[in-house]
């Protein structure tokens, strides 16, 4: 090899040589660019209240289309049901000193590959529910799922990652049973329900609403307390007396190093606008959130706050295995505009021509609120 073939190979060489190492040290800065912000996001949330802040208008939402999902109540289906706005759709939760990470479907599925998660509660833990399996359906659109529909318990499978997502309907927590023809609600027993909870990885559980219902939306006859059945009590007496059974039985039988375990704070109804409009009279016959299309904004808490959330706080202060409380009242109570409204498969064309009595301003539109309370779940879960 004369002396300028050498020469060149030498280059040849030493430029593949800087080559490679500048693509090892280009990966090793993504990679610690990466990790770099993965440590800001955990230390932002590790002083950082996730519950408090304001709603910001991000064109980016929402995060799935309802006619693309696979589940949806015709209930909770507004768009499907004639809402004529959109803009309900466009809004982020911003907590006040840190950033929350968008919800990431496959990150979640990698994550819980083989595992199990199962909301437990009333009509708002299904609202939920159905909500975390569109957003998750819509970052796999191909994926192999299975549906399970059943009472008190339905299932929703992601097949290629042996994933599982149930919802099991209890609105008291506790065991209600039928004893000639009476329901009877057993505040001192959960047996039969806690049955399905057990192994489950992840555990959601919500209540608060039923325990207020009075009239045909009354959900028992007799409350059982102690042996005794009593027609009526206190209903926050009745819901402390649920909740402490409840938590007995999650200090004696949940394995936090097992077991990821969450309590959903009440969800909050819009009925009376006068909780959000200055001057309005509260003896208004008005009692309906129809019409309202944008959010509140400020931190003081509209309207009166949930006493139910006073109990939960109170039962959980004492437990030796509390969960972690999805403490979504305050941001919620702040979405006057997410309501199904009249916009329910739900409604008659009679209750929809009625907003003032038949309008829904108890549960939530999907997509939409619940969306939030899921992305604040995965937050709460992986980061």
């Amino acid at each position: 090899m004369n002396l300028l073939s050498f020469s060149t190979t030498f280059r040849f060489l030493i430029c593949l040589l800087l080559v490679q190492f500048s693509s090892v040290f280009s990966l090793a800065a993504l990679k610690n660019h990466q990790n770099h912000k993965n440590q800001m996001i955990l230390a932002n949330l590790t002083s950082c209240n996730l519950f408090m802040g304001s709603w910001v208008y991000d064109e980016t939402y929402p995060l799935y289309q309802s006619s693309s999902c696979p589940i949806i109540d015709s209930q909770f289906n507004c768009q499907m049901y004639g809402r004529p706005d959109t803009d309900y759709l466009k809004y982020r939760w911003k907590p006040a000193n840190c950033d929350i990470p968008r919800f990431n479907g496959v990150d979640f599925l990698m994550r819980m590959r083989g595992k199990t998660v199962m909301y437990v509660g009333d009509s708002l833990g299904r609202n939920q529910w159905q909500s975390f399996i569109c957003m998750i359906s819509a970052a796999v659109p191909r994926a192999q799922t299975q549906m399970i529909t059943g009472d008190p318990i339905s299932t929703f499978k992601f097949l290629d990652y042996a994933v599982s997502v149930s919802f099991y309907r209890t609105p008291y927590l506790v065991d209600i049973e039928l004893v000639q023809g009476k329901r009877i609600l057993r505040l001192d027993d959960i047996t039969k329900n806690s049955n399905a909870w057990r192994g489950v990885d992840v555990l959601s559980f919500n209540t608060g609403h039923w325990w207020t219902h009075k009239g045909a939306l009354q959900g028992w006859d007799y409350m059982d307390l102690g042996g005794k059945l009593y027609q009526d009590m206190d209903r926050l007496v009745a819901l402390e007396r649920g909740l402490r059974t409840w938590a007995r039985w999650i200090d004696a039988n949940i394995d936090k190093s097992r077991t990821r375990l969450f309590f959903q704070g009440v969800s909050p109804t819009h009925y009376n606008p006068s909780d959000w409009t200055t001057g309005a009279s509260s003896a208004s016959s008005a009692r309906s959130c129809y019409g309202e299309t944008v959010p509140m904004s400020g931190t003081a808490y509209p309207g009166t706050y949930p006493d139910q959330m006073r109990v939960m706080q109170a039962v959980m202060r004492d437990m030796n295995n509390p969960p972690f409380l999805l403490d979504i009242t305050f941001l919620s109570a702040m979405r006057k505009d997410a309501h199904p409204s009249i916009y329910s498969g739900a409604l008659t064309s009679e209750q929809r021509a009625n907003p003032d009595h038949s309008a829904d301003c108890s549960h939530w539109c999907l997509a939409g609120l619940p969306d939030t309370w899921n992305q604040l779940f995965y937050t709460a879960l992986f980061f």
